[in-house]
């Protein structure tokens, strides 16, 4: 028996608002329904993999997801949440970031499923051949100034300027549900809780243009939307201090992505593992009480780390993060470091200080001491002295290995075959040797 749809939002707390019937037409039959997603990058982030989730259940349930890629209102720019107006984007990168997000939507969603596989499709496909002219005729002639006036997305830019282009985006997005109810029979859009505008338009476009088709009472559209993730104290949720946390590995490392959710506050976590992950009820409902039971073990930031990472890269990944995350933070050895690939490597120690030393340089150094001291390369340390002493106070390793003879011959394995992790206490540097 499949799970009911509804059901499994709420308990999740990703039900924000939907319209009278929602629930009754998900029980009654197999429903199509989709999301948009604007390219205006190349990539998507975390905030859009909560929409992404709602597609995810969705399917689960036996419905049928279609993940719409915005290729004509991606030219225009949602004014939803934005206090001003979107710089436009070159069609040549709108195509690009278009072919980035299907590839990423792909990872997520089941395209060999049957009768509810998703489908993946692009506004630009039918609003390319759509005059000015034919548009006003076909969706301008149904909605009024007033109604789409009283859109919030819309009242809040109205004092402060909008232009005719993000005004009629809502016209363009109804058009879209209007098109696909049309051609794709998907009887529902869902987005976020700031879409619930833009989604209610198309319902009203689908309501007034099916006005005199007898069946419009039997397939009449829907909309249901999901509350935007913020955090426990209320600020939004979804960057860190570099920005947005991007879904492509280019953008946000796998290592960075982990990160991000192990240090995900405990008051955060409930919520983001029902948002985020697909553990069940029960599984949630455990790591909570472990949680409880052994804070320290941070039981509940580790189980949301691994479901969102491993899905969203891969296990080698999720593995490559642990692996770095013990070097970082934990007792990682020599070990630890030569399992991690260079990607794993070079995001590990991204702005790690470093010092080049040419290979015959570190093949003919006597000892330790000069490796860490000479003239060369004495910003590790400035004299030998000095770097006798932090060794003789057991404060120096290299490759996580404590280096305990000051006069020792340098004899190390060298990582990624050309680098020395040097320890000084809990500070990293890196000797590159070329």
């Amino acid at each position: 028996m499949q799970k009911n749809f509804i059901e499994e939002l709420r308990w999740r707390g990703m039900l924000n608002d939907m319209m009278p019937g929602t629930e009754e037409q998900l029980q009654k039959e197999i429903t199509a329904a989709y999301i948009g997603f604007d390219p205006t990058a190349s990539s998507l982030h975390i905030g859009n993999l909560a929409t992404i989730m709602l597609l995810k259940h969705f399917q689960l349930c036996g419905h049928k997801p279609y993940a719409l890629v915005g290729g004509a209102t991606g030219m225009v720019g949602d004014p939803s949440g934005k206090a001003a107006e979107r710089s436009f984007l070159s069609e040549e990168t709108l195509r690009h970031n278009e072919s980035c997000i299907k590839k990423q939507l792909e990872k997520f969603l089941d395209f060999d499923g049957g009768s509810n596989s998703a489908e993946i499709v692009n506004n630009y496909d039918w609003f390319k051949g759509i005059s000015f002219l034919d548009f006003l005729r076909e969706a301008g002639k149904y909605i009024t100034i007033n109604y789409m006036s009283a859109k919030d997305s819309v009242k809040k830019r109205l004092e402060t300027g909008i232009s005719f282009t993000e005004f009629s985006y809502q016209l363009l997005q109804g058009y879209d549900f209007y098109w696909l109810y049309k051609n794709k029979h998907v009887r529902l859009q869902m987005g976020g809780s700031d879409q619930w505008g833009n989604i209610t338009t198309g319902t009203e476009l689908i309501r007034r243009k099916e006005s005199n088709n007898d069946e419009a009472s039997e397939h009449r559209a829907f909309a249901l939307t999901t509350p935007l993730v913020t955090k426990a104290d209320g600020t939004k949720f979804g960057k860190s201090e570099g920005g947005n946390v991007w879904l492509d590995a280019s953008m946000t490392s796998p290592f960075q992505f982990y990160q991000f959710w192990i240090n995900c506050t405990d008051a955060d976590c409930p919520r983001l593992l029902r948002v985020f992950t697909l553990y069940s009820k029960e599984e949630i409902e455990t790591f909570e009480q472990q949680h409880a039971e052994a804070p320290h073990l941070r039981i509940m930031q580790k189980a949301l780390a691994k479901d969102v990472t491993i899905r969203v890269h891969s296990q080698h990944d999720y593995e490559m993060a642990i692996a770095a995350s013990d070097v970082l933070y934990g007792k990682g050895t020599l070990e630890t470091l030569q399992r991690m690939d260079a990607a794993t490597f070079t995001s590990v120690f991204e702005g790690v200080p470093q010092t080049i030393i040419k290979r015959t340089e570190l093949e003919n150094c006597p000892t330790v001491t000069d490796l860490l001291s000479t003239t060369t390369h004495n910003e590790i340390y400035p004299s030998k002295s000095e770097a006798r002493r932090a060794i003789q106070g057991n404060a120096v390793g290299i490759n996580k290995t404590k280096v305990t003879d000051a006069n020792a011959q340098p004899d190390f394995v060298l990582l990624q075959n050309k680098y020395l992790l040097v320890s000084k206490g809990k500070k990293n540097h890196l000797i590159l040797v070329e």
